[in-house]
């Protein structure tokens, strides 16, 4: 299985922590544009990082995560620079919740550019949705532009499935991702963890036994990509955890 990380805040700091991953990685880098993910990605030189993906996000003014209800011409932009590579979409309403109402009247039009961007894109896309507790949140998200699912994500879809988040328990775990690998004929990507803090700033270091579980029934069930959040968080003892899976 791969194990990959996302690394949010791409600092010298936190690039560093590559020195404790020994075995093959895939790395997905944000960066506010391609320029600055070239630089970014030209910096490292870890032997056991295998690719590297763009992650892009937007300025917090703009919306920060991609959705409909982010800066229309932001989106363009980002769709514009990324022809040609493969992406990670990240799929999350805007931070500045006020950009809901700002951008509401552009909302039709920024989700049908998004759908047709995810399905006409020539590379491959790694939809990264949240994970809706209910079918009540799953219908609501799917209308507001953030969850695809299957057939409409793209190339991969990427499940934030954060047990540091949420108490999941290892059954509800094995079905979520056995259901997912069915669904996506095997392109489903469970994310893991947290490590440390991201974005939101509540999120807490995952506790070792649950990663390890999550990771074991991942295996188990026949996932080929798993992707922790985030590297900057990466320990020693994290690090032989996942050294055991890949």
């Amino acid at each position: 299985m791969i194990i990959s990380f996302f690394e949010e805040y791409p600092t010298k700091e936190n690039l560093a922590k590559l020195k404790l991953v020994s075995f093959p990685a895939k790395l997905y880098l944000a960066a506010h544009s391609i320029g600055e993910f070239y630089r970014l990605k030209d910096k490292i030189k870890s032997k056991n990082v295998k690719e590297v993906v763009y992650w892009p996000l937007l300025k917090k003014e703009e919306g920060y995560w991609m959705s409909p209800f982010a800066d229309q011409n932001a989106l363009k932009r980002i769709m514009e620079e990324t022809k040609g590579i493969p992406v990670l979409w990240d799929a999350e309403l805007p931070m500045k919740r006020i950009l809901l109402l700002k951008n509401m009247f552009h909302f039709y039009r920024s989700r049908k550019m998004i759908k047709d961007f995810i399905s006409a894109h020539e590379k491959e896309v790694y939809c990264a949705e949240y994970f809706p507790e209910s079918g009540i949140i799953y219908r609501l998200l799917k209308m507001l532009g953030v969850e695809f699912r299957a057939k409409e994500c793209g190339d991969y879809e990427v499940r934030m499935l954060y047990s540091s988040m949420h108490e999941f328990s290892g059954k509800f775990m094995k079905e979520e991702i056995e259901q997912g690998v069915l669904e996506t004929k095997g392109k489903f990507i469970p994310a893991f963890g947290t490590l440390t803090k991201g974005a939101r700033g509540n999120e807490k270091p995952v506790a070792k036994w649950l990663l390890e579980r999550d990771l074991g029934i991942a295996r188990d069930a026949g996932v080929k990509e798993a992707i922790i959040f985030r590297l900057g968080g990466l320990t020693k003892e994290y690090a032989e955890i996942l050294k055991k899976f890949s």
